[in-house]
């Protein structure tokens, strides 16, 4: 069970609020208008729990190199036109600007500061909470701020001097955006409705064996259900002959990891196998058209591009009666239509399912998100590999971080919360 503060653990008026969020947004590529700003929304639950706070927002736009790396100028404003409030902004991190703008704050004002990951360190320093801390902007900005709230779960799997590095320099707790996500994946995770499906695909294979390896041991999934590549590994490993294009391909997208993924989804297999429900059948694009194959008909020198028909159905009665579903990743190439029919089935399923449907963030989110979904599913997670990273174990840097300052700070705040009370 994972153990942190929260905004209800913290009396926050009139105090000074450093908030670390990820509101990395798709922007125009010629006039950098935002193309979607949910990820901004996500953001404004905390935001309204700090209305009576000075707040200093911390965020990223994708990083140094990329043709979408910019200032946080329109994230402001942005964020302004959905508050309806003014949003200050100033170019700056953590120099003479910045702190010259954050001493002028007044309870209720909001300020952004530029993209963090302007700032050198941000990008180039490695290491554990204690090295972060030694960095400049985390030096500076810990200095005059009072608590450092943490809602960028997006961010999780990353440790950076803004996701980990005030770790003992304040007070550090979750928003609500954080807190929900914890809460919402943790419920899959510890007390799930039975039966339990992890329906796992893309082309991420190694994340998705290590989700399935973690859910099978810990007795998490009662049943793992492989699409797109990760079922192409695995009936490869069953005997099935996929082709050389296939396995090139496999090879190709895992490179070093490779020989480690192998070994790890052999091991579960031979485990679990009964729990593993193969495809029956796949669809494969033969130049350029749609041919339904069975098992036997394989293989075939041509890319497996979806699941086929008779898996499609399988695997929608599957979820429809399961407790609860755990889904990440397409099952096919769903940007081709024809290629599309597995992925758009096994959503509507998990929306028609009477059980708790936790969908994984990255594509798996927009997915659901432009198929008009969302509000029938249990849980639309915001973080691709931060889920990932949840469902499959591993320690998340921005999660240990939490934890560790409520262990350290947890008794001080509800002292002073208490007393403010």
């Amino acid at each position: 069970m994972v153990k942190v503060l929260t905004l209800d653990d913290v009396n926050v008026e009139g105090k000074t609020v450093l908030v670390r969020v990820d509101i990395n947004s798709p922007l125009d590529p010629a006039t950098k208008a935002f193309l979607d700003d949910t990820r901004i929304q996500a953001i404004l639950p905390t935001l309204q729990r700090l209305v009576k706070a000075r707040v200093i927002l911390l965020a990223h736009q994708s990083r140094p190199g990329k043709n979408d790396f910019t200032s946080t100028l329109g994230h402001a404003r942005e964020l302004g036109r959905l508050l309806g409030r003014p949003v200050k902004w100033v170019d700056d991190i953590h120099g003479a600007k910045a702190m010259g703008a954050i001493e002028a704050l007044q309870p209720g004002d909001i300020l952004m500061l530029n993209n963090v990951r302007m700032d050198q360190e941000e990008v180039t320093v490695k290491g554990d909470a204690e090295t972060m801390a030694e960095t400049a902007m985390v030096q500076h900005l810990a200095s005059v701020a009072d608590l450092f709230v943490n809602d960028a779960f997006a961010c999780a799997h990353r440790s950076t001097p803004s996701i980990v590095g005030f770790t003992h320099l304040l007070p550090c707790v979750a928003g609500e955006l954080m807190g929900n996500e914890l809460k919402k994946l943790s419920q899959a995770l510890e007390a799930p409705a039975r039966p339990c499906l992890a329906v796992l695909g893309g082309v991420k294979v190694d994340d998705s064996i290590q989700v399935a390896d973690n859910m099978l041991r810990n007795g998490i999934a009662d049943a793992v259900w492989p699409t797109g590549g990760v079922a192409n590994l695995l009936l490869d490993l069953a005997g099935i002959d996929i082709g050389d294009v296939n396995r090139s391909f496999l090879k190709g997208e895992l490179g070093d990891n490779w020989t480690s993924t192998v070994k790890q989804a052999k091991a579960i297999v031979e485990a679990f196998g009964d729990r593993i429900h193969l495809p029956v059948d796949v669809a494969a694009n033969v130049e350029g058209n749609r041919v339904d194959l069975k098992l036997e008909d394989l293989p075939v020198e041509a890319p497996l591009f979806d699941l086929g028909l008779a898996s499609v159905r399988h695997l929608s009665n599957a979820i429809k009666s399961a407790g609860t579903i755990i889904l990440n990743g397409p099952a096919g190439v769903f940007e081709l239509n024809d290629f599309a029919l597995g992925t758009v089935e096994m959503l509507n399923a998990c929306a028609e399912s009477e059980g708790y449907a936790v969908m994984g963030g990255g594509h798996t989110a927009t997915l659901v998100a432009k198929r008009g979904l969302a509000h029938k599913m249990g849980h639309v997670s915001t973080g691709g590999g931060a889920c990932l990273d949840f469902i499959a174990g591993r320690t998340l840097p921005a999660i240990a971080s939490l934890e560790a300052s409520a262990a350290s700070f947890s008794m001080a705040v509800s002292s002073a919360a208490k007393k403010n009370a």
